[in-house]
């Protein structure tokens, strides 16, 4: 065979080797586009899907809110005593009424805001305040509450920190959950809420407490909805398991983070960090 033969057999088999190669990848083309075709269509329909329960979240809240209330309005009525005296043990049966009728409007109001983050329709409305100021309203508003003497609720007292500009409610909403949870856990000791500045322009909030603590396998999923932890106090207090999952979606709208840092029989600390001025908030 002279060069010119071999040379020309080369070029054969290497344009054979090409057209092999080209239709290798337009299979691989065709295959690239119909999985992402397929991707597509199933993102619509996780989009549907996480659409039409915010939206039966919301519509079954509103929905449950009368009854709730007017289950309250009678037992508050009966505990009054507005129509009479009752018997001690009419007593204890009417506050257990009112204590499981305030649970379920808890848990009614935790699904509503969680259907609200979910769809988007959650407002922030950011405004200078002072620290003190939220740490003597959550004290006011846990001290009705604290029926465990041997469990105190400790606000220390805040140190060079400056005003903030935030969502006060909401940042209040993700500490009154950690507060609450760690009254529910902690049988005795204490529940200690503090803030220290963070690094530059943000500011860390922490709920220390002297409870039953958490493993370490549920670390990762007790900001996630429904997570609860197992442990034998837990089977005696009800709950939905939303109250963390939806402190973190709400210090996520805040430009912050939450933390946890536990270990089982020594308690456990919440946090959630936020800037002191809320980003592309407009403030003055």
């Amino acid at each position: 065979m002279s060069d010119t033969d071999s040379l020309a057999a080369k070029l054969a088999h290497a344009q054979q080797e090409a057209q092999e190669l080209r239709a290798e990848l337009e299979e691989t083309n065709r295959g690239v586009l119909a999985l992402y075709a397929e991707l597509d269509s199933q993102a619509d329909q996780l989009r549907l899907a996480t659409e039409l329960k915010s939206r039966f979240l919301a519509y079954m809240s509103h929905e449950f809110r009368t009854p709730i209330n007017s289950i309250r309005s009678i037992a508050r009525l009966l505990i009054d005593r507005v129509d009479g005296p009752l018997t001690e043990e009419q007593a204890k049966q009417v506050e257990f009424i009112q204590q499981n009728a305030t649970e379920f409007a808890e848990m009614v109001d935790d699904l509503l805001d969680l259907a609200k983050v979910e769809a988007g329709r959650v407002e922030i409305s950011p405004a200078w305040f002072e620290m003190v100021d939220l740490f003597s309203a959550l004290r006011g508003m846990f001290k009705p509450v604290l029926t465990n003497p041997a469990v105190n609720l400790v606000f220390e007292e805040p140190q060079d920190i400056p005003k903030l500009f935030t969502d006060d409610r909401k940042l209040s909403q993700i500490l009154r959950n950690f507060i609450s949870n760690a009254l529910k856990f902690t049988a005795k000791g204490e529940v200690r809420v503090a803030a220290r500045l963070e690094g530059p322009g943000h500011i860390t909030f922490s709920v220390a407490d002297t409870g039953i603590g958490i493993a370490p396998e549920y670390h990762g999923a007790i900001f996630q909805d429904f997570a609860q932890v197992k442990s034998p106090l837990q089977k005696r207090l009800r709950g939905t398991g939303l109250g963390l999952s939806l402190s973190k979606k709400l210090a996520e709208l805040l430009g912050g983070t939450v933390g946890l840092s536990s270990e089982p029989g020594k308690g456990s600390v919440f946090s959630v960090t936020i800037p002191l001025q809320l980003e592309g908030a407009g403030a003055p």
